[in-house]
C-alpha cells in the first residue's frame, strides 16, 4: 500500500497521498535528517509492539489465508494500473503518452520511494516518463501535485460516504468517540467536495488564483508574502497542466475505482489474518492509514503499522496480536511485490539505484531554481 514542504509523505505502496515536497533547499543535513527519521521509526515500532505477544503474532502471520493475501497483491498491481490510466488523462494536454511507459514509471517510482531518501520516487516517476515520451519534465512533475490533491479529496469523500450511507458496524467503539469521528469525518468530506469545486474553478483561471493570493497576502511581511506567493505559483503551474475542468473531473472519476481497489486490498488482507470487519469498514481504516503514513519514516514503517493497529482494535474490536500481525502482512503486501517488480523493471530499463538517486537530486535542484 502509498509521503503530503511536503513533510507529510506517504506510504508508497497502495496508499500515497501527499504531494511532493516543495522543491527548495533542505536546511537540515541529510545525515541528520535520516538519523532523526530512523530514530522516529524505531520509537514507533516500539510503540506498535509494546503489548504484542510475538509468538502469537508470528502464528497469526504464518497462518494467513494465502488466497486472500494473493488477492491483496493483485489489488496492489491493479491500483498501479489505475494510477497509470489516471495519469494519462492528466498528461494528455502535454502530449501523447502510452500506458506501458506510464505503468513502468509508476512502479519504479513507488519502489524507489521505499529505499531512496527524501521520497525520491515522486520526482523519478515523472522524470522517467518524460524521458521516455519526450515530454517537458517540469510540466510532468506538476501533474503529481494535482494527483495527490485528487487522492486527498477522494479519501475524504469516501470517509464521509462511509459514515453517511453505510452501517459502520463499530459495536466495539465508545458511542461518544464514534460520534466525534463521524461528525468530523463527514465535515471533512463535505469540505473536500467544496474544495474540489474551487479547484476546478482555479484550473480554468490559474491567473485569477494568483491575483487572489496577492490581494489576501498584501498585509504580510515581504518575506512571508514571497513564500506564500511562490507556493501559489507552483500550485497554479500544476493547475495550468489541466486547465480544462472537464479533464480534471475525469481524473477525479478515475480516483474512485483506484481507492476502492486500495480499500479492497485492506479488507482482503485483514480477513486473511483473522481481523473481521465489514467491507465498507476498510474505508475507515484507509483514512486512518493516511494519517499514519503522514509520518515521514523510511518506507512508512512504524506510522503505518501503529495506525492500522489502533484502527483495527479501537474501531472494530480486533485482538491486539491479530491487528499487529495484519499490519505487518498488509505492509509487506505493498512493500515486497513493489520492490521486486521495481527492481525487475529497473534492470530492463538499464537503470540503477545510484543513477536514479543522482537524477532525482538533479531534477530537484532544477525545480528549485527560480
Amino acid at each position: 500500500m502509498q509521503d503530503p514542504g511536503q513533510r507529510h509523505v506517504v506510504w508508497t505502496g497502495p496508499i500515497a497521498l501527499a504531494p511532493p515536497r516543495p522543491l527548495g533547499p533542505n536546511r537540515m543535513r541529510p545525515w541528520l535528517r535520516n538519523t532523526v527519521l530512523v530514530a522516529l521509526m524505531l520509537v514507533l515500532v516500539g510503540v506498535f509492539l509494546r503489548n504484542a505477544n510475538l509468538a502469537e503474532v508470528w502464528h497469526v502471520m504464518r497462518t494467513a489465508h494465502p488466497g486472500l493475501v494473493a488477492a491483496g497483491v493483485g489489488c496492489l498491481f491493479a491500483s498501479y494500473a489505475l494510477r497509470a490510466l489516471r495519469w494519462q488523462v492528466m498528461l494528455a494536454p502535454l502530449g501523447r503518452t502510452h500506458f506501458g511507459p506510464a505503468l513502468r514509471a509508476t512502479v519504479i517510482g513507488f519502489a524507489a520511494s521505499f529505499i531512496l531518501p527524501a521520497r525520491a520516487g515522486e520526482i523519478l516517476r515523472p522524470w522517467l516518463l518524460a524521458r521516455r515520451e519526450g515530454l517537458d519534465t517540469a510540466a510532468v512533475i506538476t501533474t503529481i501535485i494535482i494527483e495527490r490533491l485528487l487522492d486527498f479529496v477522494t479519501v475524504l469523500v469516501l470517509l464521509a460516504s462511509f459514515f453517511t450511507f453505510f452501517d459502520p458496524g463499530l459495536s466495539a467503539m465508545d458511542p461518544a468517540m464514534f460520534q466525534t469521528v463521524r461528525t468530523w469525518g463527514t465535515r471533512a468530506g463535505y469540505a473536500a467536495v467544496a474544495g474540489m469545486a474551487a479547484l476546478m474553478g482555479a484550473a480554468a483561471r490559474p491567473d485569477l488564483l494568483l491575483r487572489i493570493v496577492a490581494a489576501l497576502t498584501g498585509w504580510l511581511p515581504a518575506r512571508l508574502r514571497r513564500v506564500i506567493t511562490g507556493l501559489a505559483g507552483q500550485f497554479a503551474a500544476g493547475l495550468a497542466v489541466v486547465r480544462d475542468p472537464a479533464r480534471l473531473a475525469l481524473a477525479l472519476a478515475w480516483s474512485f475505482p483506484l481507492w476502492f481497489i486500495i480499500a479492497a486490498q485492506i479488507w482482503l488482507v485483514s480477513m486473511a489474518v483473522g481481523v473481521t470487519l465489514p467491507p465498507t469498514g476498510a474505508l475507515l481504516i484507509m483514512a486512518i492509514l493516511v494519517v499514519g503514513v503522514a509520518v515521514p519514516t523510511p518506507g512508512a514503517v512504524g506510522g503505518f503499522h501503529e495506525a492500522y493497529r489502533v484502527a483495527a482494535t479501537a474501531f472494530f474490536g480486533a485482538d491486539n496480536d491479530h491487528a499487529v500481525g495484519a499490519a505487518i502482512v498488509l505492509h509487506a503486501v505493498g512493500f515486497v511485490p513493489t520492490l521486486v517488480a521495481g527492481a525487475w523493471l529497473m534492470a530492463r530499463e538499464g537503470l540503477s539505484l545510484t543513477h536514479l538517486g543522482a537524477e532525482a537530486q538533479r531534477a530537484t535542484r532544477e525545480e528549485a531554481r527560480p
